[in-house]
């Protein structure tokens, strides 16, 4: 084990999967499909021997801050306090973060069937295009400085007050804000944000988005893999953009497909690598798990916190 993950029990795929023996996937096929990122390759079994552990450990979390708050709120001689179990989900663009967290709200819902599971991804917290223009920093999409961190985390003060509040919606077409579209987010159960800079904080020193979190994820790959998933996501978004006007890739879609495909290369290492080597892997260890893939996409080890 090397010193970056010298916090962690290393544990292999083959000996994760024998912490769950039960076999009922809590979902069929056709249902993972849906929910799936583009060319995100996972299948049922991944479901049984990766996501039903998870889902295992997940639960031990939640029943201890359940036993935390009450036994706190009798040393305070106060009423416990409702609030949600809130998961955090981070790792580089295209490693498959929404995949994850929506697999896990699915498997979420089905466990825990009376509660209400919402997801809430960062994208939302983004400045607007016509902001991050005016201040120059639209080539910076994604970096610290293009998030609106203090409407982030009172997002997450409120949620942990128990207070209904309203979020931003980020399109992937339109590859901006939407305006006139709010995501309402009232009394969950469970809440899962996902974004790569869940794990960051960048406007306020004394306060991190971890400490509102009670669970935490990092999806882990080479960045060499990563870089190969992010052309070929490209590539299939170049595809379903040909005929769709509207969509922001449209124009990319046009272009000859190898002239498109270098700019994507550009564009992966001159702001995606850098946003990932120097903000996003930084923050790695702050998570309780660690999910590594190998290069087919698949899970391969699981690094627990001790």
């Amino acid at each position: 084990m090397t010193n970056e993950f010298i916090n962690f029990i290393k544990m292999t795929r083959e000996s994760w999967k024998l912490l769950h023996q039960k076999s009922r996937p809590l979902l069929t096929e056709d249902e993972l499909e849906t929910i799936k990122s583009l060319n995100d390759n996972i299948n049922i079994t991944d479901v049984i021997e990766v996501y039903l552990p998870l889902l295992n450990l997940i639960q031990i979390y939640k029943i201890n801050q359940e036993n935390l708050s009450f036994s706190k709120s009798l040393f305070l001689k106060k009423d416990a306090h409702y609030r949600p179990f809130i998961i955090g989900i981070s790792g580089s663009v295209a490693v498959g973060k929404s995949t994850t967290s929506r697999l896990l709200q699915l498997l979420l819902s089905r466990t825990f069937k009376s509660s209400k599971v919402e997801l809430v991804t960062t994208d939302g917290f983004l400045y607007p295009n016509d902001y991050l223009t005016e201040h120059g920093i639209l080539n910076r999409k994604g970096f610290p400085e293009s998030y609106n961190m203090e409407l982030l985390l009172n997002f997450l003060d409120a949620m942990k007050n128990g207070v209904t509040t309203e979020v931003p919606v980020y399109s992937h077409e339109t590859y901006d804000i939407l305006s006139d579209t709010k995501q309402t987010i009232e009394s969950p159960d469970f809440l899962i944000v996902e974004g790569i800079n869940v794990f960051q904080n960048q406007q306020n020193d004394r306060l991190y988005m971890n400490d509102y979190f009670d669970f935490s994820i990092y999806i882990d790959a080479d960045s060499k893999h990563i870089e190969n998933w992010y052309i070929e996501r490209f590539e299939s978004i170049l595809d379903l953009a040909k005929d769709d006007e509207t969509s922001f890739y449209t124009e990319y879609a046009a272009m000859p497909r190898d002239e498109a495909v270098a700019f994507a290369k550009e564009v992966w290492k001159t702001i995606n690598l850098v946003n990932l080597e120097n903000y996003i892997e930084p923050t790695r260890n702050r998570a309780q798990i660690i999910l590594h893939k190998a290069s087919d996409h698949k899970i391969d080890e699981i690094f627990i916190k001790k």
